[in-house]
């Protein structure tokens, strides 16, 4: 499987953005060690990784403490090695812990009633989001728009990545790594 992994850090002198290699990182903390070492003194550090156009796994980290984490599809933990060493944590007892509780579903749909209707992209019924999504709700996209993106047939993960970046003010920099 292919990836791209672009740390997105905030330092004091706003976003800037590093593709990291994780082709050999031993395991989640091996890759959030290398999160931290991107920028010692960030404030917020956070880790987009796409797999083979099909998965998106994001990592954070604020002062380098207090790893969460976020994947599109708990499929990708079955899919291959670099998904089962990003979220393979976020399995219980061998049972996959998912983004959301039955609950949760409910504040959504209470929230779609209250907008106005408009021609919203098909879903995609199969995706299965895992982890923390409300890993990013203090930088702007919230859980609900999080996992929306995630479930939206057709888009890509980089397509996800770059709307999240567009969001918290990063795109640029997103941009300008994938250009290189």
């Amino acid at each position: 499987m292919s990836h791209f992994a672009a740390a997105v850090v905030r330092g004091r002198s706003g976003w800037t953005a590093t593709e990291l290699d994780l082709s050999d990182a031993a395991d989640v903390e091996d890759v959030a060690d290398r999160l931290r070492d991107v920028d010692l003194t960030a404030s917020v550090s956070l880790l987009f990784v796409e797999s083979d156009d099909s998965y998106l796994a994001v990592l954070r980290l604020d002062e380098g403490e207090d790893l969460r984490v976020f994947g599109s599809d708990s499929a990708f933990v079955d899919e291959s090695r670099l998904g089962k060493l990003l979220l393979g944590d976020l399995t219980v007892g061998g049972t996959i812990e998912p983004a959301l509780e039955p609950t949760d579903t409910e504040d959504f749909a209470d929230d779609a009633e209250e907008t106005e209707e408009e021609e919203r992209p098909a879903a995609d019924p199969t995706v299965n989001p895992i982890g923390d999504a409300d890993l990013l709700a203090d930088l702007g996209v919230s859980a609900h728009h999080l996992l929306e993106l995630c479930a939206t047939d057709g888009l890509m993960p980089a397509d996800v990545t770059a709307e999240i970046c567009q969001v918290i003010g990063c795109a640029d920099e997103i941009e300008e790594l994938r250009e290189v």
